[in-house]
């Protein structure tokens, strides 16, 4: 550990956290982020493949 007497700044504390941890928590929120058009595609097909398998057998 450190010498108590000596303490580290708060980005110096930040920045050794995000060394060791990564960055836990974004910025931003998701509703703040552009995701763009191709993940909203890509999440429509993924609900559209989850719907149809889940059609019962007899629905063909």
């Amino acid at each position: 550990m450190s010498d108590p007497g000596t303490a580290e700044s708060d980005w110096e504390r930040k920045r050794r956290l995000a060394l060791v941890f990564g960055d836990v928590l974004p910025e931003t929120t998701a509703d703040e982020r552009d995701l763009g058009v191709l993940a909203a595609s890509e999440a429509e097909s993924a609900s559209e493949a989850w719907l149809k398998a889940q059609v019962p057998p007899h629905h063909g």
